[in-house]
């Protein structure tokens, strides 16, 4: 029952905390976006310093909706400690309380305006219905393939929408690099486990 407990007073705030971390330490979006335009030709991309920092920050704050949202999934679904009950997941209740702990905390390390805190809580809640939407067409894809996730759309045309197609592969590349780190990081929140960096795993 304490553990249940630590989990549910400590665990939103370090979990947020780890996510952020996490992206910049793994520099995922910066990767993603320069094999893009190396791979593809598109240097034009880079041109302007002040176009392309702008574009990271947008795809830094979509990276960062995408580990939230899949973070939350995760806590949501994974059997907690539970005492000497057999591990369960997540009550209802206990989910929304750890949302909103979580979301705090991203404000306040962010330093988030109260306009940035609600823009970035509508869009994830725009990538929590659509992932509960798709979740049973989920599978393995190959690596040629697009993933049918918000992140991937949205990334897609934020970085070169006239190429879609193909900014939509390397998004996916990306969002499965994401989710690694998510898995990792929540695991590790979650359970006390140690993981190796999401570079390290590949």
């Amino acid at each position: 029952m304490a553990r249940e407990k630590q989990i549910m007073t400590d665990a939103p705030a370090e979990l947020a905390q780890r996510l952020a971390e996490g992206l910049q330490r793994e520099r995922i979006v910066p990767r993603f976006v320069d094999s893009y335009v190396v791979e593809h030709g598109r240097q034009a991309l880079q041109v302007h310093a002040s176009l392309y920092r702008d574009h990271l920050e947008l795809l830094g704050r979509e990276a960062l909706l995408a580990v939230s949202a899949r973070a939350l999934e995760i806590t949501y679904d994974e059997p907690l400690p539970c005492g000497r009950a057999k591990p369960r997941p997540m009550l209802r209740k206990d989910a929304t309380a750890f949302r909103r702990k979580f979301l705090a905390a991203l404000v306040r390390q962010q330093k988030w305006s109260a306009g940035d805190a609600l823009d970035f809580q509508a869009d994830l809640q725009i990538y929590e219905d659509l992932l509960a939407r798709n979740s049973s067409a989920r599978r393995n894809r190959k690596p040629f393939e697009a993933a049918n996730h918000p992140f991937v759309d949205r990334c897609a045309f934020l970085l070169d929408s006239s190429f879609l197609e193909k900014a939509r592969v390397a998004a996916s590349r990306a969002l499965n690099d994401l989710e690694n780190l998510t898995a990792q990081i929540t695991g590790s929140v979650l359970h006390g486990q140690v993981t190796a960096p999401a570079s390290q795993k590949r």
